[in-house]
């Protein structure tokens, strides 16, 4: 799961993305309102984190641009503003969710998955190919119907695949999905993470195209 997170507060920012890479997340982290303008209208995300008080362009008018443009991912607002005015105004401007700061790590991760969960009754839909299943949501894999161990890299890069059926992915689209700007990226991880999921699941599921990337072979 890929999560935008704009925060001007250094030590904050720095701890809540630790702490979401932790639970398995890639975590871009921008502390301007006009970059994270700018990035939300060139890059995929499934949730947003957003601050209320930025510099460039404030939270709110990120939220705004985003909706305008009937973006319906998750946004949740987290902010010192903390009366009910502030609270009612940042909920009617289109957040999902608002969380007054300072807030408990763990409180964030559980309406990072609830605002997940209720994106997910839009819907988003189990992906399948042949016998193979994913679930977004519970992050959950089988094959033939039994559950599968992969890692949390292994789950995003069999996401990014699994989405795009008929698509040939680059290494750098598949490391996009996997890592946050600025985390250290090994050169082979792509391939050790294609290598251990065609052990998994079936050397036959996943297709190497000469220099092109990778894609799904045909069901």
């Amino acid at each position: 799961m890929r999560i935008l997170l704009v925060e001007d507060d250094t030590s904050l920012g720095a701890t809540v993305q630790s702490w979401l890479q932790m639970d398995g997340h890639a975590v871009d982290w921008l502390q301007r309102g006009d970059q994270a303008a700018a990035a939300l209208a060139t890059h995929d995300y499934q949730c947003v984190l957003l601050d209320r008080g930025l510099p460039g362009l404030d939270g709110d008018g990120v939220l705004q641009a985003l909706r305008a443009r009937g973006a319906t991912l998750p946004v949740l607002l987290i902010t010192a503003r903390d009366t009910v005015a502030d609270r009612v105004e940042g909920l009617d401007l289109g957040a999902d969710d608002y969380l007054v700061k300072p807030f408990d790590l763990e409180e964030l991760s559980a309406r990072v998955r609830a605002a997940l969960r209720r994106e997910a009754r839009q819907p988003v839909p189990v992906l399948r190919h042949g016998t193979v299943t994913l679930d977004p949501v519970a992050k959950r894999v089988t094959r033939d119907g039994e559950a599968v161990a992969v890692t949390a890299r292994e789950f995003a890069v069999l996401e990014a695949l699994m989405r795009r059926p008929t698509h040939i992915l680059s290494r750098a689209q598949l490391e996009e999905a996997l890592y946050g700007w600025g985390e250290e990226v090994e050169s082979n991880a792509i391939e050790v993470h294609v290598y251990n999921l065609r052990r998994k699941l079936g050397s036959g599921l996943i297709a190497t195209v000469r220099n092109q990337g990778y894609g799904l072979a045909p069901a």
